[in-house]
């Protein structure tokens, strides 16, 4: 039972280092999602709030990471 808690976790962590950066794309994706969808958007502005919004959350992590160490 050990092992297998480990090895879930270990394959979890792959995918999910820091879980404020997860969470806050997912967040992101999907605001960006209802926007396009039922605000009527253009989907072009939203694949560019996508793109602007996951660096700036990419760079608010990075920038917590190095304030860490």
């Amino acid at each position: 039972m050990n092992v297998a808690r480990l090895a879930i976790k270990e394959v979890v962590g792959m995918f999910v280092d820091d879980g404020n950066l997860a969470s806050l794309t997912l967040i992101l994706t999907a605001a960006v999602t209802l926007a396009v969808k039922f605000l009527a958007i253009p989907p072009l502005l939203g694949g560019i709030l996508l793109l602007v919004g996951c660096l700036a959350i990419l760079a608010h992590s990075v920038r917590r990471a190095t304030r860490g160490r």
